[in-house]
């Protein structure tokens, strides 16, 4: 996991959520994205970063297919 953030973020979880075992997304200023896990909101809570250019291609992973459960397992 990367360093705790100092900047400001507004976190979002998506609406497919269940049961609080989620994660949560948001931009900075920077233009770089960062995850954490929705059971931790702490201000320092650990973040996972990614560049803009990183994150929409795992997007478009996302889009594609190839991060269903299957195609992972596919890959054992």
């Amino acid at each position: 996991m990367a360093e705790p953030h100092s900047a400001p973020a507004r976190f979002r979880q998506s609406s497919f959520c269940a049961a609080g075992n989620c994660v949560e997304v948001a931009a900075l200023p920077s233009d770089e994205i960062v995850i954490r896990d929705s059971k931790d909101s702490r201000p320092d809570a650990p973040l996972l970063t990614f560049t803009a250019a990183e994150w929409d291609a795992f997007l478009r992973g996302v889009a594609s297919g190839e991060f269903m459960r299957s195609a992972l397992n596919a890959q054992r």
